[in-house]
């Protein structure tokens, strides 16, 4: 990597904002000789930007010597990010790939099939005559012969270890502050009946009865192991494969390496890997064995990808805990702090705090939501607005109340099955209309007059009945829990407010947020914390569901987006101005009460996770 060319890879005709100066400091930290730099840089700031410069300073090939890792990846755990980037001008020399079911077979008869459920994922020795031509294999080769190759980081995960996607000299990882956890996820072990396939052929023990739940569980794996490479191996004695068979070898080939994963990483004593075990109900249910801080999957899949690092995120917020999190030396990084150029009176924070939200006040607090919504769609008649719901058991208890109350008319939600068609036809829609969503709070833009208001009706505090959590809070991590629930809200904060000129108010209903903001004030990055100490009061209108039917405007004139909160009644800051932006082992068979944290027994099974096509490794199930 030559740190001298951060700056004139820039792709950009010019700077905005504070981004020179942090591609300075890049710059500077590379050459002090850091292998990793966290760049912590807020919403606004141009991320894939300086995402694309620092890529433009890998070794090249015509610069390295035989052996040595030449160009550079680009990965984001957001699908939605990653067609950002695909859209944006300025970054097409990013070569993108994306996993085999997102691209569909040109074969005559083919071409409604996806490419891993092609006749060449179905039939042994066929010979593809347009391959050279397939969308998919097309876009693979591209990729990886580019000097940018941009994919997920799930399948940026998948492919460690590939041939075709060698080590590279620069790895950027964009919205990186939750690396650990997606490590976490895409290395869990989840056994039930849509994810093994042989789910009926095996008798599935109560593995929270053993004396050691875990062991009892590698045991298990052990067993299945077996199945699964017996019915896969029955399958590829077939000449051909239906679809259905297709897809029933590759997930049983998926399923038979995750469980040699968690069998050999368990039976190594060398390990640093934790692992806990859930199973709710005992003997036939779902097992899920999770691991905790697990730096030797990431070692695997990440840090043995590249030379040099770069690590972007609005919400890295303690740079030694973030590396423990994620296996790395502390002394080999450096943080580096990118300016927020938004003025702050533009992006005010609102006390509307109605109660707690934690599962034992929330009966008592969410009619007060309800009512507190209705004043601020009377506040804001002609403003879309959005409501961080949290769960869906929330979302559907403020959808009914609003309902009774005569608004729904102007209430928009969504379920996981129409997710984004919901939200993209709400972000289409020319009226005032109020979103209802559920774990909305990152990748979303929603710049200018796509929404002007937001609410954040609870503390966003991880689930204490999962068992990772369980298990750091009986460790005492309560610094870890508290920070997890503020880079949530803090990333929640910035889906309004997307440019210099953009407006956008955020109230907070839930009065545990005010006490998370105390418990972690030093862990905020300066310009979030001054959003905080600017925090306010508004003058909101008495309740009137004609009002916050859209029908009619409030009472008094909106103020200008410039000024104070402080000395501002409006939750609405500005006037009405287009924006722009530059282009760019235990187990949890018992319950948990947590405090603050989701009880996952008050909740339906959907609630608790998102069916196969919204889960976030959909992307890559079925790559070979």
């Amino acid at each position: 990597m030559d740190p001298d060319r951060i700056l004139p890879s820039f792709p950009a005709p010019s700077y905005r904002g504070a981004q020179e100066q942090a591609l300075c400091d890049i710059r500077d930290a590379f050459a002090a000789g850091n292998d990793v730099v966290l760049v912590r840089a807020p919403t606004g700031s141009g991320k894939s930007l300086l995402a694309r410069s620092i890529a433009g300073a890998a070794r090249t090939t015509e610069e390295a010597k035989p052996a040595q890792a030449t160009d550079a990846y680009y990965t984001t755990p957001q699908v939605s990010q990653l067609d950002d980037v695909a859209e944006d001008e300025l970054l097409e020399d990013l070569s993108i790939i994306r996993g085999k079911s997102n691209y569909t077979c040109i074969l005559n008869g083919e071409t409604d099939t996806p490419v891993d459920r092609a006749p060449c994922a179905r039939q042994k020795g066929f010979d593809c005559t347009v391959r050279h031509r397939c969308p998919y294999f097309s876009d693979r080769a591209i990729a990886s012969n580019r000097k940018i190759a941009a994919m997920t980081l799930a399948y940026f995960m998948q492919t460690a270890g590939s041939d075709v996607f060698r080590q590279r000299d620069v790895v950027v990882i964009d919205e990186a502050h939750g690396l650990a956890e997606w490590a976490e996820m895409y290395a869990t072990i989840d056994l039930n009946p849509n994810t093994v396939p042989v789910w009926d052929d095996v008798g599935v023990p109560d593995v929270t009865a053993a004396d050691d739940p875990l062991e009892r569980t590698v045991r298990f794996a052990e067993a299945l192991l077996q199945v699964c490479s017996n019915a896969k191996d029955e399958l590829l004695t077939k000449s051909e494969l239906t679809p259905e068979e297709a897809s029933r070898r590759d997930r049983l080939q998926e399923l038979r390496s995750e469980l040699k994963w968690f069998i050999e990483d368990y039976r190594d004593p060398e390990s640093p890997t934790t692992w806990v075990v859930d199973q709710f109900g005992g003997e036939g249910e779902p097992i899920t064995a999770k691991p905790l801080d697990p730096a030797r999957y990431l070692k695997h899949t990440v840090w043995d990808r590249g030379n040099k690092f770069a690590l972007l995120s609005a919400t890295i917020l303690n740079k030694d805990a973030f590396c423990r999190g994620v296996g790395l030396d502390p002394s080999n990084v450096a943080l580096v702090d990118v300016e927020h150029t938004f003025p702050v009176e533009n992006r005010p924070l609102y006390d509307v705090t109605q109660g707690k939200m934690t599962y034992e006040h929330r009966d008592e607090t969410i009619p007060k939501i309800a009512r507190l919504l209705v004043r601020l769609m009377a506040k804001h008649p002609d403003e879309k607005g959005l409501v961080h719901c949290h769960s869906y058991a929330i979302q559907s208890e403020l959808r009914k109340r609003l309902a009774q109350l005569g608004l729904g008319g102007r209430i928009r939600g969504h379920d996981k099955a129409n997710r984004d068609a919901e939200l993209e036809t709400w972000k289409a829609s020319s009226g005032a209309d109020v979103f209802l969503s559920v774990k909305m709070e990152e990748a979303l833009d929603l710049k200018g007059d796509l929404c002007r208001w937001q609410v954040i009706c609870k503390a966003p505090y991880l689930n204490t009945n999962d068992s990772r959590v369980a298990q750091r809070l009986e460790d005492g991590q309560w610094s870890w829990y508290r920070r997890a629930a503020l880079r949530t809200v803090i990333q929640a904060c910035g889906r309004v407010v997307r440019a210099p000129d953009d407006y956008g108010a955020t109230y907070l209903a839930d009065s545990s947020l005010l006490q998370l903001f105390d418990r972690t004030r030093s862990e905020m990055p300066e310009w979030f914390a001054e959003q905080v100490r600017r925090m306010s009061t508004p003058d909101l209108p008495e309740f009137d569901q004609e009002a916050a039917g859209g029908r009619g405007r409030s009472s008094g004139s909106r103020p200008s987006p410039r000024s104070s909160p402080s000395r501002s009644s409006s939750g609405s800051s500005g006037s009405s101005r287009s924006s722009s932006r530059q282009s760019s082992g235990s187990t949890s068979s018992r319950g948990r009460s947590g405090t603050g944290g989701e009880n996952s027994r008050s909740r339906s099974q959907s609630d608790d996770a998102d069916d196969r096509s919204n889960h976030p490794l959909s992307d890559v199930w079925g790559d070979g």
